[in-house]
């Protein structure tokens, strides 16, 4: 894994090289997303059918076939062991706790009256429909699951309709699983960018939903970036990251393993140490070239090291808290011996991970806190997924008859200024 120093000449330019992702969309996925979704909003469900036929490598008579049901999904809950539904559960319960508390703290309407008794203010109503998408090709996430559904679920979306891709017709019984416990309304086994269309454009079989949510592949990705406008979305991920600020008193393995924990999502995942202690790093070094061996996915991790990975020697802590906010990653772990000095710098992150027992896998899962976050230095102005993705906010304003004489003379001047006549005249006539 490159060692990088901040004293070289150099250094920016280093980093830059590391940070450096081409998010642009492959011409051939963009000409196949355009067919894709120009099919499904002409020949709706037989569209749906037909690609998810092709892609999935099934063989579907009609929507029904590719449709769960409630009882579906209690059904795979039921067949999980012991120790699956208490884990899924106690995840469940954490994530839940969190955003009702997020939802206490930003999902309340209200409002002010003004001495001459206007009342002005804000109303939080929830989406009536979201649609989430939850991967399915090359593994299964039971967290997506309750890290999309649980936050819509609290902001009190009516309807929550989850697509999740079944290659070969098989379906994962812990993701139908986390559907059930997390209160998704209703399952379509689809996926790619038919399912997106579907969701964002509507079919016989499937309802047109307000907002989609949730990562896929780069066909998704595109379709996506497609349908946006249409309905809402909540992101375009890039590759995973990870930035550790250490100062050197955790267990070397323990910060390689939090590395490796990126690293293994893909090639494209990003894992940054910044550190100020040399030999710290040293060590650090020593536990990936020792650990690796362990990995079964060994050959992407060190591919991801490599490529986009970096051990940064710092000058001080404060400069590694410089440069994370210059990095604005999607995780970042701060292992020292105190953690809220330093976190007390972070501008921008996706995610802050604080002490050395708080490794970033424990927010994948069961922490509490979403784990959708932003990617590819989107964290500057950016926020994790939570219940106001889900919400929407409407202006109250009731202006009484004493505060339209003090408002109608303000709006007529500046609407004579802008040359907008009626718009002064409809403040004025309300002038005694």
């Amino acid at each position: 894994m490159p060692t990088l120093k901040t004293t070289d000449a150099d250094f920016n330019q280093q980093l830059q090289t590391r940070l450096a992702f081409d998010d642009s969309t492959d011409a051939g996925i963009q000409s196949a997303v355009t067919d894709i979704i120009a099919a499904v909003r002409a020949r709706g469900d037989a569209a749906v059918v037909e690609y998810t036929n092709r892609f999935d490598r099934i063989q579907a008579g009609s929507m029904a076939d590719l449709t769960l049901t409630q009882a579906d999904l209690k059904a795979a809950f039921d067949g999980l062991d012991d120790v699956q539904k208490t884990a899924l559960q106690a995840a469940a319960a954490r994530v839940k706790t969190y955003h009702e508390a997020q939802n206490a703290s930003c999902g309340n309407s209200w409002q002010y009256t003004e001495a001459d008794g206007t009342v002005l203010g804000q109303t939080v109503t929830p989406l009536d429909r979201v649609g989430i998408y939850v991967p399915g090709g090359k593994a299964a996430y039971p967290s997506s699951v309750l890290m999309n559904a649980i936050p819509a679920h609290v902001a009190g979306v009516a309807q929550i309709i989850m697509v999740v891709p079944t290659p070969d017709g098989v379906r994962n019984p812990l993701v139908l699983a986390a559907a059930y416990i997390a209160g998704v309304t209703q399952v379509f086994t689809i996926g790619g960018a038919q399912a997106v269309a579907a969701l964002a454009y509507g079919t016989d079989s499937v309802t047109k939903v307000d907002k989609i949510v949730g990562p896929g592949n780069a066909f998704v990705a595109e379709a996506k970036r497609r349908v946006f406008g249409q309905v809402g979305i909540d992101m375009i991920a890039g590759p995973s990251e990870i930035l550790i600020i250490a100062d050197g008193t955790t267990d070397p393995d323990w910060v390689a393993m939090d590395l490796f924990s990126q690293a293994e999502h893909d090639e494209l995942a990003q894992s940054i140490l910044l550190c100020p202690d040399a030999a710290y790093i040293g060590a650090v070094q020593a536990s990936i070239d020792r650990l690796i061996f362990e990995m079964p996915r060994a050959d992407v991790i060190r591919t991801s090291l490599q490529n986009r990975g970096a051990l940064i020697l710092t000058r001080d802590m404060h400069e590694a808290c410089a440069i994370a906010n210059t990095i604005a990653p999607e995780h970042l772990e701060i292992s020292a011996l105190n953690p809220e000095m330093w976190a007390k710098q972070i501008r921008h992150a996706g995610a802050i991970f604080m002490g050395a027992y708080t490794s970033e896998s424990l927010g994948d899962y069961c922490a509490g806190p979403n784990h959708v976050l932003p990617t590819s230095g989107t964290a500057r102005f950016s926020s994790p997924l939570g219940v106001y993705d889900f919400q929407k906010r409407s202006s109250i304003i009731h202006v009484s008859e004493a505060g339209a004489q003090t408002l109608g003379q303000i709006a007529a001047t500046l609407a004579h200024g802008e040359g907008l006549t009626a718009h002064a005249r409809s403040a004025e006539m309300r002038l005694k």
